[in-house]
């Protein structure tokens, strides 16, 4: 009796320390999705509408060479 040299203990051990672990894997990401959350609920429906506006006038600019108003006229078609 008693001579298996706590193999079972270090199981547990084991056991609730990757219990630990994921608890605090969780956690953490919490505090990550909450602080995005809240810098999202910040920005106002017309500040994303600029930025989506800068954005893509910004990515019509680099397609200087690319004929920018064939591209509008096949969008018109939609």
């Amino acid at each position: 009796m008693g001579g298996d040299g706590g193999g079972g203990r270090t199981a547990l051990r084991v056991a609730k320390w990757l219990g630990v672990a994921g608890v605090a894997g969780v956690a953490a990401s919490g505090v990550v999705v909450a602080r995005n959350q809240r810098r999202r609920a910040q920005v106002t429906p017309d500040e994303v509408r600029d930025r989506l506006h800068a954005r893509y006038a910004e990515a019509e600019g680099s397609d200087s060479g690319a004929g920018s108003d064939a591209g509008s006229a096949s969008d018109s078609g939609d």
